[in-house]
């Protein structure tokens, strides 16, 4: 908690420093009225009292009250705006802090744990700053303060008093302690629940069509009534404070009356009697001060389990070093203009037994093509993922136009490469906003042309064109409103528009017929003739003119060359080829 708590500005404790102010001010303000009580009582017990006399005191208690409630606002305006800064900026810190994760850091979390982390832990940490702010700080000053007030009025009532709030620190404790494990797995069953949502939402064509709707259900019912289940424990837990509070209170004021009682029946002067009634009146508020501090600390005792299991999960993204550390500048100049190498290449995911990738090398110039091709897991997409950084080498060097790719700063690399990942992703938007993604620092800023170039490219201006808006045609969350085979060709029209030095296709023409394919390739080779080009590809047709296809088979290298070349001595290749085409397919 005070980990996170220094992430706050100076504006935010300046404006701490301000409510402390007004809440000593509203707390002495409180705690002068008992006495104007006390002068009150004496007055009525006195003959000859005018209503003037009682007036004026009555008026300071008045004026007293209305005072408080004033700071009491003032205290409640700087706690929401302190809370709801901090919060909002937190927020921004977790978001970045995310961006810069690696594919190996995200996997750390789940993508539902980081949704709620970043939503509804952070809203309970907003709320326990806003009411903290005003309670935490108000409830021991008003209680020792009250006890300061109190401590000569009387060592029964003091007695009765200390009692009664050792049995209030007891109760809290006991209550903190059954419902603090409760509440952290509150979070974890939150995290489940988003998941099953989310992937019910995600697959819900799949659900349908299966008729899958009672399983998902079960699975659905199974994570509520977990988290409802461990809720309603926790949360009557916390029930049992509010009348245990009150019955506290009630008990403290019968003894504090009870007590006074005796006392002043054993006063055997009425002066004496008098005054022991006046103090018992005035210990009586003050009392009731020391329990109300006591549960303006309750409050904080329901919000304190939650929101530490909170602040310890926003820590936890705050913490990740992000594996790959990116320099902030490219460390050196690059030499060359499309290339693309692989040194000695080994790579092994984190805990994984053998190596994903052992000891690749190759080498494309500008305008070359070069394929990967194999069997599933064989290793492809883990060493295209090397190029872009998304994961590290394990031994050897990735260079991108002669410079290492650990030298480059992020933004640098970016710009050399076009990605299309395996799955092809859109976002909410327009077509127009979906191709000129990244394209430059801000959207808007490629013509109309560039982007009906690069959908010309990527065969993609036909359907773009049928839509009303054409390129402002409206795309939906994930892309919905397109085919399969439409979302990889804008995705690919995205990648082109970039004009990249290197353009990697992990998969990316899987859904699309075998004509859309050919007429895609044929445009990328005379329109990008000097853009590099690497691909990904499960079938053959795909690759067959790649100057270099690179055959792996476990991570290991099982055959490079030309299409022709490995048609005649690699057996690998050879059991892919002729798997999917006759040979006579083969020879043309």
């Amino acid at each position: 908690m005070i980990k996170l708590f220094k992430r706050l500005n100076k504006k935010e404790y300046s404006m701490i420093g301000i409510s402390l102010i007004f809440i000593i001010l509203q707390v002495w303000l409180e705690l002068a009225i008992p006495s104007y009580m006390s002068t009150i009582t004496e007055k009525l017990e006195q003959s000859g009292t005018t209503v003037n006399q009682i007036l004026q005191p009555g008026m300071m208690m008045i004026l007293f009250s209305v005072l408080s409630a004033v700071a009491s606002i003032i205290v409640g305006y700087f706690a929401a705006h302190v809370a709801a800064g901090f919060t909002a900026r937190l927020r921004k810190d977790v978001f970045n802090q995310v961006m810069d994760y690696s594919t190996q850091d995200i996997k750390k979390f789940s993508v539902s744990s980081l949704l709620t982390r970043s939503t509804n832990d952070l809203t309970q940490l907003q709320q326990f700053i806003a009411m903290g702010l005003q309670v935490i700080i108000k409830a021991p000053i008003t209680a020792i303060w009250a006890i300061t007030k109190i401590a000569n009025k009387g060592w029964q009532w003091t007695t009765a008093t200390a009692v009664a709030v050792v049995v209030l620190i007891v109760m809290l404790t006991f209550i903190l302690l059954m419902v603090q494990p409760k509440f952290k797995k509150v979070q974890s069953l939150t995290d489940r629940l988003n998941l099953v949502t989310r992937e019910n939402l995600s697959g819900i064509r799949v659900v349908h069509a299966y008729n899958a709707e009672d399983y998902q259900n079960q699975k659905f019912n199974k994570a509520n009534k977990d988290l409802t289940d461990t809720n309603l424990f926790a949360n009557r837990v916390l029930a049992l404070m509010n009348p245990g509070m009150s019955f506290i209170s009630s008990t403290l004021t019968l003894a504090v009356y009870g007590i006074g009682a005796i006392i002043i029946n054993q006063a055997t002067m009425g002066s004496a009697r008098l005054t022991l009634f006046s103090n018992m009146i005035v210990f009586s508020s003050y009392a009731m001060q020391v329990i109300l501090g006591f549960l303006l600390l309750s409050i904080i005792f329901i919000l304190l389990p939650r929101v530490t299991v909170s602040v310890a999960r926003i820590n936890q993204v705050l913490d990740v070093k992000p594996s790959i550390e990116q320099p902030k500048e490219t460390a050196q100049e690059p030499t060359q203009k499309g290339t693309l190498e692989f040194k000695n290449v080994s790579f092994r995911y984190p805990e994984a037994e053998a190596d994903a990738i052992q000891n690749l090398n190759f080498k494309a110039t500008a305008g070359q093509t070069i394929a990967f091709i194999g069997s599933t897991g064989s290793g492809k997409s883990t060493a295209m993922n090397l190029i872009p950084r998304l994961y590290d080498v394990t031994a050897g060097q990735v260079l991108v136009d002669g410079v290492d790719v650990k030298n480059y700063a992020t933004e640098d690399l970016n710009k050399r490469i076009g990605y299309i990942p395996q799955k092809a992703v859109l976002f909410s938007g327009s077509i127009r906003s979906n191709i000129d993604f990244g394209t430059s620092g801000t959207n808007g800023q490629k013509s109309d042309d560039d982007l009906y170039n690069a959908l010309d490219v990527a065969q993609s201006r036909d359907f773009v064109e049928e839509k009303n808006k054409k390129l402002d045609a409206k795309v939906a969350q994930h892309g919905d409103n397109f085919s399969g085979g439409q979302k990889q060709r804008l995705a690919i029209a995205r990648a082109i528009a970039r004009k990249p030095e290197i353009l990697l296709f992990d998969d990316s023409f899987s859904a699309l017929d075998y004509e859309t394919d050919q007429k895609l390739r044929t445009a990328l080779k005379e329109q990008a003739a000097q853009t590099t080009k690497v691909i990904i590809a499960q079938r053959i047709s795909t690759i067959m003119d790649a100057d270099l296809i690179v055959v792996l088979d476990d991570g290991k290298v099982a055959g490079m060359g030309t299409h022709e070349e490995l048609l005649k001595n690699n057996e690998v290749y050879q059991e892919i080829a002729y798997s999917q085409l006759s040979k006579e397919e083969l020879a043309e």
